[in-house]
This record gives structure tokens, sequence and C-alpha cells, in this order.
């Protein structure tokens, strides 16, 4: 497993992305698309070369325009155009034109048209409308809930349907049987379809289009569009573009972060810590989004890589002492605190402490707040977290499964993560942030962090627990669940885990879509670092990562 790791996340593993690249232009200035408008960026200005910001100007009027005209024709048209917008993420181009073009398609959340009403409901929940699902689809079911045999001859309202079925906050009883039924007769008409549907039915089916990443999603919605009869060119060059663009950002941020990582010199001083920087820019990468965003990519990537760092020194380097005075140090957080630490561990306690000022000043500078007392406390919580592992080992302790996955949550490094970004994104309304900044840097925190973070514990130990079948280890959520349920076979535990996994995704669903508690931006990375998890801890018999390994040919070349 750790040789399959290495293999993929060496820089030679990264593939081209074969697309067609976008035909060139006139000259003219350089800028980012919103909304119709143009808004300088420096990522934009670096990155993007002349002519392809005017063929992307050009392409964003021309599809304002279509939307203009659908929205007087038909809101079935105007709804299935947004939906595209948004599968190949060139939507963020159009949010007022998408916005004002609601109340057009929100009546067909009432249609009795399978599809009509599914995407209407998909559509209005992602953008936070209270929709219920019982009330939209019980019209297509009988008084046993169940639903009626035609619809499973409708292949587009049956993707439609098993899309919506992934929105579950775990209160609707028709979402399950929705995927249930979506999915037996999506996976039955499969050898029955033309090629070029058959495979985007088994794509969506393999890869649910809410459960997974949207940039990777992308990629095949647009190879399926290019195969239709009638296409949309503008929609497609568009999206191309964007890729283009996307991938030539990456690989200046993922060159700035290699340079630093580099300078830094942990991986020298520090033999056996990982030395993994593309995996950690992976998260980041995945898990924030968008243009504007490019500099808190490269900042939350060194966290990440520190938190990486701080996992290995505790369990392949200190003593039990020494990690005790190494989390005392973190507490005190200042210059002279690591003067008596092993020189690693004074080594990773300088650049952390600097990392984090340094992301501290920045959000101060943007946002007018200092969070710097929130996130050493971030630290704080998190040290405390990976010392109570240390104690469970050092005297041979088993934890309860419950304890064990409540601290899980913090070592897995995502609620301080979340942390930074938090105050790197800023609010939209500053009387709020001391309430939620406190949840964020607390032990227990929110659900929008809780829940991804559970996932990716979840995820790692189904992962762990196909290695120790083969190496002998232990101390996985699997282990101390079969402890405790000495009745349970390993394979029962495991589906345990998995339904925690799914009832995880209804409680993040809940939190995004229903109580919208943060911001969007916020919510999104909240959605992507879930997604992410299956794609960093999903492999096959041959321990490759075979979504991983696409994603990165896909988005990176170096």
């Amino acid at each position: 497993m750790a040789a399959a790791v290495a293999r993929i996340f060496s820089f030679s593993s990264v593939e081209p992305l074969l697309l067609p690249a976008p035909p060139a232009a006139g000259n003219g200035r350089r800028g980012r698309l919103r909304g119709g408008c143009i808004r300088s960026s420096l990522a934009s200005r670096t990155l993007l070369p002349t002519d392809d910001f005017d063929l992307q100007e050009g392409l964003t009027t021309n599809i304002q325009k279509m939307l203009r005209q659908r929205r007087r024709q038909s809101g079935r048209e105007m709804m299935a155009t947004i939906d595209n917008l948004k599968r190949l993420c060139i939507d963020h181009y159009f949010e007022e034109e998408i916005e004002s073009a609601m109340g057009a398609y929100m009546d067909l959340i009432h249609s009795d048209d399978l599809f009509d009403a599914t995407l209407s409901f998909r559509l209005m929940r992602e953008a936070g409308h209270d929709v219920s699902a019982d009330d939209v689809l019980r019209r297509f079911t009988d008084g046993n809930g169940e639903f009626a045999l035609a619809l499973s001859k409708d292949v587009r309202g049956l993707l439609s349907l098993h899309d919506m079925s992934h929105l579950d906050m775990g209160v609707e009883a028709s979402l399950p049987k929705a995927k249930e039924f979506s999915s037996k007769h999506l996976a039955s008409a499969i050898r029955y379809l033309e090629p070029g549907l058959a495979r985007y039915v088994r794509q969506s089916l393999d890869h649910p289009y809410h459960l997974n990443l949207m940039q990777y999603k992308a990629r095949h919605h647009l190879s399926y569009l290019q195969s239709l009869p009638t296409r949309n060119i503008a929609m497609e060059e568009l999206a191309v573009a964007e890729f283009q663009l996307n991938k030539l950002q990456h690989q200046q941020e993922m060159q700035e972060i290699k340079r630093w990582w580099m300078d830094l010199g942990l991986a020298q001083e520090i033999p056996v810590a990982r030395d993994q920087v593309l995996k950690w820019y992976m998260w980041s990468m995945t898990v924030i989004q968008g243009s504007s965003f490019s500099r808190y990519r490269i900042e939350i990537t060194k966290i990440i890589s520190l938190v990486y760092v701080v996992d290995d020194i505790f369990d392949l380097v200190g003593t039990l002492e020494e990690l005790s005075l190494f989390t005392e140090a973190i507490k005190m957080w200042n210059t002279a605190a690591p003067d008596s630490l092993p020189s690693c561990m004074r080594s990773c306690y300088n650049a952390l402490y600097t990392i984090t000022n340094e992301i501290a000043d920045m959000a101060e500078k943007e946002h007018g707040f200092n969070p710097v007392n929130h996130l050493r406390k971030a630290w704080a919580v998190l040290f405390d977290g990976f010392m109570v592992e240390s104690k469970w080992l050092a005297t041979g302790q088993a934890p309860a499964a419950e304890d064990y996955l409540r601290n899980g949550v913090v070592t897995s490094g995502v609620p301080l993560t979340f942390a930074h970004f938090f105050f790197l994104l800023g609010q939209d309304h500053v009387a709020c942030i001391n309430e939620d900044a406190a949840k964020l840097s607390d032990h227990i925190p929110p659900a929008a962090v809780s829940c991804p973070a559970k996932i990716l514990r979840l995820w790692d130990d189904l992962g762990s627990a196909k290695d120790e079948a083969q190496e002998g280890l232990d101390g996985s959520y699997r282990d101390f669940y079969l402890m405790e349920n000495p009745s349970c076979t390993p394979a029962d535990a495991e589906e345990h885990m998995r339904r925690l996994i799914a009832r995880e995704w209804e409680e993040l669903n809940k939190e995004c879509f229903s109580r919208r508690t943060f911001s969007g931006s916020f919510a999104r990375a909240c959605f992507n670092a879930a997604r992410m998890v299956s794609v960093m801890y999903s492999y096959d018999e041959e321990q490759r990562f075979p979504v991983l390994e696409d994603y990165m040919r896909m988005l990176l070349r170096l």
C-alpha cells in the first residue's frame, strides 16, 4: 500500500489532460468574468493568455444572450441549460442570470413529468430553497410510496431522480426509495442504450453527481454533451477554456508550494516524515475551488502539510514526555516556547508558528479581524487529540469506538484546516464571526466540519482494514467496534461504517442546505472535502487509485 501511495503522488505520474485547445481570438484586456461583468483578477492576468480571455468574454456574452432567449421561451429549456452550466462548473460566470431565471422554472417542481419535477427540486434545494422531496415525489408513487413501474422506461427522468436522491437529509422517506428504484432500473437499462448514453449512465451510477467532485464530473459531462446530435458549441468551448485556465493556475500553485516545501527543509530534518507535496496540494486544490482563491489554496496546503508532519512526529519520532512538552509549547505560543524541544520538533513548531501568524495577518489585512488566538487554540486542540492517541498506544488502552471516532475527528486535521480557511474567507456578517469561530476552534466542531472529518476517518479506516488483513496492523474504528460487538463479523463492522458514512452525508446536507450556518463558499468547501475523501482513499484490488489518477491527469501537467 505504501508503495502504491508513493507512486501515485510522485510528480512523474501526472500526465497532461488531452483537451481540445480553444481557438485563438483577437487581442484584448485580461480579467475575470462574473455575472456579465469583467473584474480584474491577478490569477487571470498572470495565467490566461489575452486571446483566450477574449474567447471567454465572447462565449460568455453569447451564452448570456441564449439565457435571456430561453427565459422568454421555456422553463424546461432554461432549467436544463442552467443544469448544464452547473455540471460544467461554469455557472459562476452567470450568477445574476441564474438567480433572475429561477422563477421561470420553480413551478416545474409541481410537474407531472419526472425529469422536470426532480431537476427543479434539485436546483432549488441546491440554491437553499425550502422544498420537500416527499411532496414532489408523491405524484409519482402509489399509496405505499412505491414508484410507478412505467417510470422505469424514462431514462432521463431516472437519471434526474437518481441525482435528486443523494440530497437526502435523513428526514424524507421518499429519497431512499428513489435511490433504490432509480439505481435498479438504470442499471438494467444500460445494456439497451446507445453507447454514449450507456457510458453516461454507468458513470452516474458509479460516481453520483452530488457525492463526487464537480470538476471531475464536468469533464465526463462535457464528453457526453459532445456526443449529442444537438450541441451548444459556445458552452462547450467555454468549459474547455475554463479547464485550461484551472490547469494553468494549478500548475503555478503547485510549483510555488513545491519551492516552499523544499526551502522549509523539514523533509531533510525529519526523514521519517511523509514527503507528499502533491497529495497535500490535491486536498486544497479540490476543496477550495475558484481562481480568486489561489492564494488561499497555497496557504491552506502549507497548513495541511504541517498537520501531516505533526502526525508523523507523534507516531514515529517523539517519546511520550517529548510529545507532552511539544503540546505545552503549542499552548504557550511564543518564539521562546520550543527552546527545550528536540531539534525536529523545534523546527516544526517554528514553521507552524510562522505560517499561522502569516495567515492571521493576511486575514486581518483582508477582513479587519486578526484570528491568531482562535487559530492557536485550534492547533492546541489538534495536539491534545494526538496526545490522547499517543497515551492510548503507550498504555495499551483500547478506547470505545465512539470515543475513538470523536477524537479522530480532531486528529483528521479537518477542523484545524477549516478554521484557517474560515478566517481567510471572511464572513458576510462580521457580528457572527466570534460565535462561529469559537465553534471552529473548539473540541466539538460544527456539523459542516465534523461531518467531512468523520467521513474521512471512517473511509481511511475502511482502507486500513484492508491493510490490516494483510499486515496484521490494528487500531481502526472497525477493530474497536468488533471488540464492543464480538458477535459481529468484520464484514458486519464495515457495513456499519458505511451506514455511518451515509448518515454523515445526510447531516452534512441538512447543515448546508437547510440550516445554512456558514457562507456558500464555506459550505461548498465542506462538501468538496467530503467528496474528495472517497477519491483519496478508494483503491482497487491492485492497490491503485483509478479515480485519483484520472483526476490528477485531468487537472495537472507537471
